[in-house]
């Protein structure tokens, strides 16, 4: 029977070499690891660190949950992560011979594998096993930085609350578009090439507002948001924005040249069919829209130079009478 018992505790304390933190090691490494390695039982409720203690030992998880809170005494709604069987608990800690800065709680019955074991410090560690020492503490810190940019990649692409965050930042509250912002700090992770940029600007717009009143602009803006937002959906693509005042209009990832010219087109056609408002008794306003488009980087290399020629091309185009679709080209040097 006892035999039996020191055989499940050898295979226990081996399981930790089964972590990610050991599996590259060689067997005599990983010999000498589980040699001063320990099993440790916490009760459910109990802690197996608290904050302000040396971090001097890492754990791998063999049985049970481990939660990890900032509050003592904690209801869980200020719970950090949650480890089960086959984490490794504490690591980034040990890696920087830091305090534990969390309480860690045994959320049930749990059994783990402490290393190094108790009364074991890692300075006597390192003197006995240099060369060892050093490829767990490199191991540490490596597998800790993976983690990070796997959870900062899940927490950009995946979090929905960050996600949220991100829009309420970059939106713009009157008509839900992207503000310029987003694209001017954004920029460099959305290109793709090639990238349509399409540009509009309501044709007469200052007369609209000054004979019915800013109510009169806003709800035309809101329709006109409407219709971008329409057509990104429809591609399942893209960002609708609102540059300045009443400027709008969409970038479009992965769109050639071709497609864009028919984007800017379906654009000039919706825009023409909003319905028409009555100014005054003897006359209606008709809805038009000057649109400038370009490609990158087909039509300049540099992103922030056509961003600018478009946005001259449309106040160009407006300027000179409106309703009509122009391409942004390049300027010769």
């Amino acid at each position: 029977m006892a035999r039996d018992i020191q055989e499940r505790e050898k295979r226990a304390l081996a399981s930790i070499c089964d972590s990610d933190l050991f599996s590259n090691f060689r067997q005599t490494e990983k010999d000498s690891i589980i040699a001063v390695s320990e099993i440790t039982r916490v009760r459910k409720g109990g802690l197996l660190f608290s904050p302000g203690e040396k971090a001097e030992h890492f754990y791998f998880l063999l049985k049970g949950t481990i939660r990890i809170f900032k509050t003592e005494k904690s209801s869980g709604g200020d719970e950090i992560a949650r480890f089960t069987q086959g984490d490794i608990i504490g690591e980034f800690d040990f890696a920087r011979g830091a305090d534990y800065d969390a309480f860690a709680e045994a959320v049930e019955d749990s059994s783990l594998v402490m290393f190094p074991e108790f009364g074991l410090s890692m300075e006597k560690f390192a003197m006995e096993e240099p060369q060892l020492n050093s490829r767990i503490l490199f191991n540490s810190v490596a597998m800790v930085t993976e983690r990070i940019k796997a959870t900062r990649k899940l927490i950009i692409e995946s979090a929905y609350w960050v996600k949220e965050l991100h829009r309420k930042v970059h939106e713009d509250s009157s008509t839900g578009l992207w503000k310029q912002t987003f694209i001017t700090e954004e920029i460099n992770q959305l290109l793709e090439n090639p990238m349509a940029l399409i540009m509009l600007k309501p044709d007469r717009f200052k007369i609209l507002v000054d004979t019915l009143g800013h109510d009169a602009g806003d709800e035309a803006m809101i329709k006109i948001a409407a219709i971008l937002k329409g057509i990104t959906r429809k591609l399942n693509k893209g960002w609708a924005l609102r540059f300045k005042s009443n400027e709008t209009g969409i970038l479009i990832n992965k769109c050639d040249a071709a497609q864009a010219e028919s984007l800017a087109r379906s654009l000039a056609k919706l825009i023409s069919d909003m319905p028409e408002v009555t100014l005054n008794k003897n006359e209606n306003f008709h809805f038009t829209g000057s649109i400038s488009w370009a490609i990158w980087p087909l039509d300049n290399k540099s992103w922030d130079s056509l961003f600018e020629g478009t946005y001259k091309s449309l106040l160009e185009t407006s300027k000179g009478g409106g309703n009509k679709i122009v391409r942004y080209v390049q300027e010769k040097a």
